[in-house]
C-alpha cells in the first residue's frame, strides 16, 4: 500500500528531506503531481513525433521534421529537437547526441556481446519512454527478463530525475531474484552513482550500451511500442490515476498472455 505524506514546496526543508523525514520515495511525490501543461500547438507536434518514433526510433530530428512536413506541419528542426528533448527521445542511429551521459558518471562496459541468454533472471534490461496525455506528458520507465520479456516493475513520473528510475529498481529487486547483468544506455539517470550503487550493493554485473550500438536495448522498445500502439494511442488517458490504472492491466496481460517466453508461460 502507497504511504500518504503531505509534501509542503514552499517549506524551509527542500522536498528530499522532507521525503526522508515522511519515509516515502521521493518518486511517489512526482508521480501525484500534475502533468506539466503544454501549449495545443506542442502537444500536436509531440503527439505526432511520438507516433512516428514508435514506428521509426532509428529516426534522428531531420528525417522527424520531413515527415511532419509530409502530414501538413512545417516545423524548423530546432522546434523538432526541443520537443524531443523534452520528450526524452533520440534517435537510435550512430551519430552526435544520440546518447549523452553525465560527464561526472562513470560509463561501464558493454558485457552482452556474443552471450547467448538462455535462461529467468540472467539479464535485466531497463529504459525510459515519453507517455502522452490529454493536457500533459508524463516519463516512464519498465524493467524487463531479457529472457522471459516479462516487465518486472515500472513506474511514472513528470520528471526526469533518477529517483523514479532507483525505485523502480529496488521495486523489482524486491518482487524477484537478482539479476546475473544488468544493461541500461548510457543516460545519466542510470550511470549515476545512486543507480549504480544499488546495483553494486547486490553485486549485479552492471553492462551499458556503447555509443553506436543501435539495437543493444533492442527488447524494450518492442516493449514501448506495443505499449503504446496496443493501449495508450486507443485509450488517450486523460491524467496520471487514469494511466496507472490502465497499464496495471495492460502489464499484467502483457505478462500472462501474449509476451512473455513459451516455455514460462505453458
Amino acid at each position: 500500500m502507497m504511504r500518504q505524506a503531505w509534501i509542503d514546496r514552499g517549506d524551509e526543508l527542500s522536498v528530499v528531506q522532507q521525503c526522508l523525514l515522511a519515509g516515502v520515495s521521493r518518486a511517489t511525490v512526482y508521480a501525484q503531481q500534475k502533468p506539466r501543461p503544454v501549449n495545443e500547438s506542442d502537444r500536436l507536434i509531440s503527439r505526432l513525433i511520438d507516433e512516428e518514433y514508435t514506428r521509426h526510433p532509428f529516426y534522428g530530428s531531420r528525417k522527424r521534421v520531413i515527415f511532419l512536413k509530409t502530414v501538413g506541419h512545417t516545423v524548423n528542426r530546432k522546434r523538432v529537437q526541443r520537443l524531443m528533448q523534452q520528450m526524452g527521445l533520440a534517435g537510435m542511429a550512430p551519430g552526435p547526441n544520440t546518447s549523452r551521459p553525465h560527464p561526472a558518471h562513470k560509463i561501464y562496459p558493454y558485457l552482452l556481446r556474443g552471450v547467448s541468454v538462455v535462461r529467468p533472471n540472467q539479464v535485466w534490461s531497463t529504459d525510459i519512454t515519453y507517455i502522452r496525455l490529454a493536457h500533459g506528458f508524463v516519463y516512464l520507465v519498465a524493467i524487463i527478463d531479457w529472457y522471459s520479456r516479462r516487465v518486472l516493475s515500472w513506474r511514472i513520473s513528470n520528471t526526469l530525475e533518477t529517483a523514479f528510475c532507483v525505485d523502480c529498481l529496488e521495486a523489482a529487486l524486491r518482487t524477484h531474484d537478482q539479476p546475473e547483468i544488468f544493461n541500461s544506455d548510457q543516460g545519466s539517470q542510470f550511470t549515476s552513482e545512486v543507480f549504480t550503487g544499488v546495483l553494486k550493493r547486490e553485486g549485479i554485473a552492471i553492462s551499458m550500451d556503447g555509443r553506436g550500438r543501435t539495437f543493444d536495448n533492442i527488447f524494450v522498445e518492442r516493449l514501448w511500442r506495443s505499449v503504446k500502439h496496443e493501449d495508450v494511442y486507443l485509450k488517450g488517458y486523460g491524467s496520471i490515476g487514469e494511466l496507472m490504472l490502465g497499464l496495471t492491466e495492460y502489464f499484467a496481460f502483457y505478462n500472462s498472455v501474449s509476451y512473455c517466453h513459451t516455455s514460462l508461460c505453458d
